[in-house]
């Protein structure tokens, strides 16, 4: 059985959970509302306030949706009841990062500026950084999978380098250093 898949999903006050026709799980709550389709092959049942997953064999393909639409389904009721933040900082010098509604402006150190627009369901904030800090940027959203899919396609316009450190990287994560190029003596 899976650890994942079969534990149930607890619902907190204020989210409603549907089953739709067509295994569709719609989930509703403080923040907005989510819905995910669910493989017919598993079967979900909603008791009281817990959602419950089972799984009709023990093949591996029904083993890994088992767990898999347990996590999708609780990450959107953790969604709709609290939402996801992602923090990135700038490391870097002139590195820069400015929000005006839903289009982002990032300075990376090229020649020009980077623009991107982000989704309507994520909200970007750049608070205000003290002199000699790096600039934030965090992401707001219900949506786990989207929000980590913005922050990653982010990152990716410059990737956080091994020997100075600098880059986008997300606040609290440990870069792996590289010692330089030293003179050899002669």
């Amino acid at each position: 059985m899976s650890r994942i898949g079969k534990l149930p999903v607890n619902l907190p006050a204020g989210v409603s959970v549907e089953l739709l026709d067509g295994n569709v799980v719609k989930v509703k709550g403080p923040l907005g509302e989510l819905s995910q389709k669910v493989d017919p092959d598993i079967t979900v049942t909603i008791e009281g306030n817990e959602i419950k997953f089972t799984r009709p064999g023990d093949q591996p393909r029904f083993r890994s949706m088992h767990g898999l639409y347990r996590a999708l389904v609780h990450n959107m009721v953790v969604g709709v009841s609290e939402g996801f933040t992602i923090k990135q900082e700038f490391v870097g010098v002139g590195y820069r990062v400015a929000a005006q509604g839903q289009l982002l402006t990032m300075s990376l150190g090229y020649s020009h500026d980077i623009q991107l627009m982000l989704p309507e369901e994520v909200k970007a904030e750049t608070p205000q950084v003290r002199k000699g800090e790096n600039p934030l940027l965090i992401l707001k959203s219900i949506d786990k999978q989207l929000v980590g899919q913005v922050a990653a396609k982010i990152r990716s316009f410059r990737r956080p380098e091994p020997y100075k450190g600098k880059g986008i990287k997300f606040v609290g994560e440990t870069l792996r250093r590289k010692a330089g190029k030293t003179a050899s003596a002669k």
